[in-house]
């Protein structure tokens, strides 16, 4: 299936689900020997496929685990540049819902999961200690770290030229 994004130049467009996975006071991250940093769980949605679909799946594929969707908690728009990577550079812009995922009452994971062809590992992180990590997106720790209702519209710019 193909992810709704593009390529343009070098602008880079995608459409992503994201999950915000909580378990005895630790929110779940994944990494791979291709970045320097670590990101959510989730990843682009398919063509023809709606968000909650594609979190759902995307959970699964990364986790190994069938986590059930609580609610949608943040729309976030993410501007960004990478200097190394799979995106250096390009010029991103991303649209991400990040549903709360309901807990399971334990972090046991079943993750066999690869992105672009480097094996993915799982990083359960204390949310007290998420501001000590190089960890996106980068608003989960001063979100995880107060009270919210509803749906929140959350956005961040972290393009070098945004911060000159």
């Amino acid at each position: 299936m193909q992810d709704c994004g593009f390529v343009k130049g070098n602008r880079w467009f995608r459409y992503r689900a994201g999950a915000i996975i909580i378990e005895d006071g630790c929110v779940l991250f994944a990494g791979n020997e291709n970045e320097d940093y670590l990101y959510s769980i989730g990843g682009g949605v398919h063509m023809g496929e709606i968000a909650q679909e594609a979190v759902v799946r995307e959970v699964y594929e990364e986790t190994g685990v069938r986590y059930e969707i609580d609610h949608l908690a943040v729309i976030h728009e993410n501007f960004f540049d990478e200097s190394g990577g799979t995106l250096k550079g390009l010029d991103c812009h991303e649209i991400s819902f990040y549903f709360l995922m309901k807990p399971r009452g334990t972090k046991e994971l079943h993750s066999n999961s690869y992105t672009y062809g480097a094996k993915e590992e799982m990083h359960w992180i204390p949310i007290e200690d998420l501001d000590k990590y190089k960890a996106f997106p980068s608003f989960l720790k001063e979100y995880l770290g107060r009270e919210h209702k509803g749906i929140e519209h959350i956005v961040t710019d972290e393009r070098k030229a945004a911060k000159e």
